[in-house]
């Protein structure tokens, strides 16, 4: 999330607002369906596009909802007027990205000053079921606004 959290919002606008005013997060149609401290979801739909065999979604597009989940929710954390930038996350896939869309769910591991620990779950939604598609655990660094 390296747009910063404005001075004002409450935590959950302010992440809301930092997240869909990114260019990807627009180009994706990210839907961020809810916004807590150190937790959020979002959702992905699956376009064919984004597909590298028919209805089967490829998983640049998997890791990118995962990564929004994550890193947002290490947001949530942040002090007003702070960013984020992803530093590091591994992505596991365990079923294919199949349905309508995604849902990705952030948490938060742990926050330090420096660095958070965050990670999601990613869920395939196919005829209202979900399937878990795939894992992230990532690192979020913080930034501190500049005076």
């Amino acid at each position: 999330m390296n747009t910063p959290v404005p001075a004002g919002l409450n935590p959950p606008d302010a992440v809301r607002r930092a997240v869909l005013s990114m260019p990807m997060a627009q180009t994706l149609g990210l839907d961020v369906r809810r916004v807590e401290r150190g937790d959020v979801e979002l959702a992905l739909p699956i376009r064919d596009a984004w597909c590298f065999r028919p209805g089967q979604l490829q998983a640049t597009a998997v890791f990118a909802a995962a990564d929004f989940a994550a890193v947002a929710a290490a947001g949530t954390m942040l002090p007003a007027g702070w960013l984020n930038a992803t530093v590091d996350a591994t992505l596991k896939l365990l079923a294919p990205a199949v349905g309508s869309h995604l849902v990705a769910r952030g948490r938060v591991i742990d926050a330090g000053r420096l660095l958070t620990v965050c990670a999601a779950e990613v869920y395939a939604v196919r005829d209202g079921t979900e399937t878990l598609c795939a894992t992230l655990l990532g690192t979020a660094r913080n930034i501190e606004p500049r005076a």
